[in-house]
């Protein structure tokens, strides 16, 4: 996916990472909701880190389905009911769910443009010889002109998916420094828990890694 090896590897350590720490978070976890919503998390991340190498075209479509299945159970929680508990509840775990919900979009949208790219990128090749050239030619000419027309609207979105991420990032960033400075202000008193701070970090890594990719495809 990209040219230069540094920037390749670089995510894939960060994906693989990001996702052991939310695996290692999921078997930790005592509720039902938080292991699924941790494990859907590690999974997101690995399914980047094989995007970057382009691993297993093959199951291109059932990944696309796991991340789209991760999109409709993070929406669901964001519009539960108060009393549900155990989902979403309050504005900022709902606000969190909508935002979980995206990046699981983004994944899968990712998925999506990556094999649109490729197949934009290949020859149609007529399916017979010369005696059949000329019934395929219509459809390939029209295969093509679908493709390319898909293909142009590609970057736009990609340039828009990676301002929205990388400002996601920097807001991360953001409550990150905001955390530590309470911790240094008030010494410890009233400190956000190391797992907080830990999950902004996380939140702002993965949303630099999906704006770095999107920006590969702009």
């Amino acid at each position: 996916m990209f040219d230069n090896p540094g920037i390749t590897w670089t995510l894939t350590v960060v994906l693989l990472l990001s996702g052991s720490y939310h695996f290692l978070q999921a078997t930790r976890s005592h509720q039902l909701t938080d292991r699924i919503n941790k494990s859907l998390h590690a999974l997101m991340n690995v399914l980047m880190a094989a995007m970057v190498w382009n691993l297993a075209p093959s199951t291109l479509l059932a990944q696309i389905a796991v991340l789209a299945g991760a999109t409709l159970w993070f929406v669901i929680q964001a519009v539960a009911r108060p009393e549900f508990k155990r989902l979403c509840a309050g504005n900022q775990s709902r606000l969190k769910c909508v935002y979980h919900s995206l990046t699981m979009a983004g994944a899968a949208l990712m998925l999506v443009m990556m094999g649109q790219m490729a197949t934009a990128g290949q020859e149609i090749v007529p399916a017979g010889g010369m005696s059949m050239a000329h019934a395929h030619h219509t459809m390939a000419a029209a295969d093509q002109v679908t493709a390319a027309a898909t293909f142009d609207r590609l970057p736009g979105l990609a340039i828009l998916l990676t301002v929205l991420f990388g400002a996601a990032a920097a807001i991360f960033m953001i409550l990150l420094l905001r955390s530590r400075a309470t911790q240094t202000t008030l010494g410890g008193a009233a400190a956000p828990r190391l797992s907080v701070r830990a999950e902004h970090g996380l939140e702002a890594v993965g949303a630099a890694a999906m704006a770095v990719m999107f920006a590969t495809m702009s």
